[in-house]
């Protein structure tokens, strides 16, 4: 004697705003990507920031909150 076989039923489809990617989801690795790149084929190009202490004091001070 066979037992009867259950179907699953059919998933859902990814259709409509839940299932799409906001635009930046796929800008921001594509812009990372792009200023890597532009880094490894232009090296001479990633060099050091001048002495602005603004910037450097400020940079400090959010490295010390990260570090709490």
């Amino acid at each position: 004697m066979s037992a009867p076989t259950h179907t699953r039923p059919h998933p859902a489809t990814r259709a409509g705003a839940a299932g799409r990617l906001p635009w930046w989801a796929l800008a921001l690795p594509v812009l990372a990507f792009t200023a890597l790149l532009a880094l490894i084929l232009h090296p001479s190009d990633a060099h050091a920031a001048g002495g602005d202490p603004a910037i450097t004091h400020l940079l400090e001070r959010v490295q010390q909150l990260f570090a709490r």
